[in-house]
């Protein structure tokens, strides 16, 4: 199904968020509701407004009601009850990764809300608003999306309770989770409930059937029962797995079975085409806050003059959801999209001059393509443990891209914030030079998250040399170019397989070069990633048995060889060539920038994507 192939609703300058704004738009009643845990910025970085005004184009009257106070519903009653359906999010980051740092203590902040305060919205939001929907409209149907639901699709492991969870669906009593990115499912939900249909068999979807119809489910893959997994625990790297051979060759159903239910996951939709993409991202979208906020949204003003020009990641880091939401295939905009796009920002006031980033989980990835693209591929990742052959991209035409734009009428400067892929830059040095010489801005994010081979291979991250070598060139061309500039370098502790003394080695490693990191991400067992099943089933993916620190105690050992404590911390010196970044790094993707996007998201759940936000998958 291809998007827009209706009649479409005129676009409104904002969502509406009240019964006012609905009566001035014409409506009487609303077609969908969304209920997110973020604040509303009409910004095409956020899910909520890029899912929104997809849905209006679609001629779907859609309204918007954010961060719900969940005493009771009487806040999702404001615009009335909705004629089709009410779709839940808890944002762009999962509610407990924005609520609980690494040791599970209380954050300050949320960058999502309003003048930045944390507690806007509950613990595992999803379940929570959706039960406040129960109360509102008995009987609407209730349809679960974003980073939290989407990774709680089966089985999966819960960090705060140390305790494995049913699907989401189950647990929330939602009629359909939305997984992945969701503009097509979401619309194939609207024509089917129009129609009076089921919704069972919409691609990037799942439901959970009851009596004869769960009995007659047919799927290609079978996650082991959620009652094996919690008794023997080894089982979840074996369904990880399972969920990850199933987006990443993107044809079959699967199911789980937990209980006397059946947990029906089909194969994820399409990627949106290019012509698709660039739709998308042309609609009118009013680049910043609903006017109803009284207080700036820290993630709003960091993404205001940031362009997406791609979806998905090749990567396949074990620690990284990213493939598993957006996909391992790149879906990518065009050039003209993404002119369009800058010469838009460039006539608005306010415009400073300068595009912060374009790019997406990794900025050389725009236009990348799988040469064995509808074959099935063995590869966990396309990066490890070298670059695919079959992975064809062209960094010199982003490079060109950049520079088209950085010639605009009204542009000042380019930069490509949310990072490069370094094995890739490697690839064409030509294009890693211009990059280095005209667009890092002075800064330059880069994930080689350790220094041993062994860890990084379980990582699913090139080895050290590979790193070494990018390092090398960086210096090089900086100082041809006549810039100081700096590697910030993501580096992790505590990871699934790391000792101690892998710790201590990349603590030499650091101190043999001058950098003293100023944070370090300890590892978060995310639900849904691989490293996840590492640390719950003490197993690497093929099963040989593998080091975890399992303990707070343990994890906050390794991170204090490379983290001490502040009273004992040794004196900083000034600044090296390459500078150590200074900020927490996020779990979903070892090379995007620590600003990600909203609306992609990513899986992040430290401290860097609250303060600054770049792509986040929704």
């Amino acid at each position: 199904m291809s998007l827009f192939t209706r009649p479409t609703l005129a676009q409104p300058p904002f969502l509406p968020m009240t019964r006012t704004e609905m009566e001035r738009l014409g409506w009487d009643e609303l077609d969908v509701l969304l209920v997110s845990g973020d604040a509303y910025v009409d910004h095409p970085s956020f899910a909520m407004a890029l899912l929104g005004r997809t849905l209006v184009a679609h001629g779907l009257r859609t309204g918007i009601v954010t961060q719900p106070r969940w005493e009771g519903p009487e806040d999702l009653t404001a615009m009335g009850r909705p004629r089709l359906f009410a779709g839940v999010s808890a944002g762009a980051i999962d509610s407990m990764l924005a609520h609980y740092t690494a040791f599970r203590k209380k954050r300050s902040e949320d960058a999502y809300t309003p003048g930045g305060m944390a507690g806007a919205r509950p613990n595992r939001a999803c379940i929570v608003y959706t039960n406040l929907l129960r109360r509102a409209f008995p009987g609407l149907t209730v349809v679960l999306g974003g980073i939290e639901a989407s990774l709680r699709r089966i089985t999966h492991y819960d960090f705060w309770t140390d305790a494995l969870r049913k699907p989401i669906i189950l647990d929330a009593k939602a009629d359909a989770v939305v997984y992945g990115m969701g503009e097509r499912a979401l619309i194939d939900i609207a024509l089917r409930l129009e129609r009076g249909s089921d919704l069972t068999g919409i691609p990037g979807t799942v439901t959970a059937p009851t009596g004869a119809a769960a009995d007659a489910i047919e799927a290609a893959i079978l996650f082991p029962c959620h009652e094996e997994i919690v008794a023997d625990p080894k089982l979840l790297m074996r369904a990880t797995l399972l969920m990850e051979k199933q987006v990443h060759d993107g044809t079959d159903r699967a199911a789980q079975r937990a209980g006397d239910r059946v947990v029906v996951v089909e194969p994820p939709a399409q990627r949106l085409a290019t012509s698709e993409m660039d739709r998308l991202y042309a609609l009118p979208f009013a680049r910043t806050a609903h006017p109803s906020y009284d207080k700036p949204i820290p993630a709003e003003e960091m993404i205001r003059d940031s362009v997406t020009s791609h979806r998905g990641c090749g990567g396949g880091c074990s620690f990284c959801t990213l493939a598993l939401h957006q996909g391992r295939r790149i879906a990518s905009r065009s050039s003209a999209s993404i002119e369009d796009e800058v010469r838009r920002m460039a006539q608005r006031p306010g415009f400073r001059g300068q595009i912060t980033d374009v790019g997406g989980p990794s900025a050389n990835m725009w236009g990348a393509e799988c040469a064995k693209d509808d074959k099935p591929c063995k590869r966990a990742s396309c990066m490890t443990p070298t670059v695919c052959p079959h992975f064809r991209m062209d960094q010199k035409a982003h490079l060109d891209l950049l520079r088209r734009l950085r010639k605009m009428p009204g542009v000042k400067g380019v930069r490509v914030a949310s990072g490069v892929r370094f094995d890739l830059a490697l690839q064409d040095m030509p294009a890693l030079q211009g990059y280095l010489r005209e667009f890092v801005g002075g800064q330059l994010k880069i994930a080689p998250e350790h220094v041993c081979d062994n860890v990084l291979r379980l990582m699913r991250k090139p080895g050290i040399r590979v790193f070494e070598e990018f390092l090398t060139v960086f210096a090089r061309e900086s100082e041809r170019a006549g810039k100081e500039q700096y590697v910030i370098p993501y580096l992790m502790s505590a990871f699934p397989g790391t000792t101690d003394e892998d710790m201590r080695a990349l603590g030499r490693w650091l101190a043999a070069r001058g950098w003293k990191p100023r944070q370090v991400q300890c590892f978060i067992p995310i639900p849904g990633a691989v490293a996840t099943a590492m640390f719950v089933a003490g197993i690497t993916p093929d099963g040989k048995p593998v080091h975890v620190a399992r303990t707070d105690e343990e994890r906050l050992r390794q991170h204090r060889i490379l983290m001490p404590p502040e009273e004992h911390r040794p004196a900083r010196k000034g600044a090296s060539p390459v500078k150590p970044h200074n900020s927490p790094r996020p779990a979903s993707c070892g090379a995007a920038c620590p600003r990600q996007k909203p609306s992609e998201r990513n899986a992040s759940p430290q401290k860097r994507a609250e303060k600054s936000v770049r792509r986040v998958k929704r």
